[in-house]
């Protein structure tokens, strides 16, 4: 169960590392350890940050999509 789990979050990963580390000019692995050394600390609130930027990023990409011409209206 755990392993299906992992393989999920794998697969269909939220990207908020990556996009937060490319908007402030950092490598991904250090806003990662970011996340996890925060969520030691306050036992589990930085994941639920996680998810909500996580959510906020999706939501943003749907609002927010590019379109190429007039007629994609």
């Amino acid at each position: 169960m755990i392993y299906k789990l992992l393989h999920f979050f794998e697969k269909h990963g939220f990207f908020v590392a990556s996009r937060l580390a490319d908007r402030m000019g950092m490598k991904a692995t250090s806003v990662r350890l970011f996340f996890i050394y925060i969520s030691f600390i306050t036992v589990g609130l930085g994941f639920g940050f996680y998810l909500t930027l996580a959510f906020l990023l999706k939501l943003k990409d749907m609002v927010h999509t590019k379109r190429t011409s007039v007629f994609d209206l």
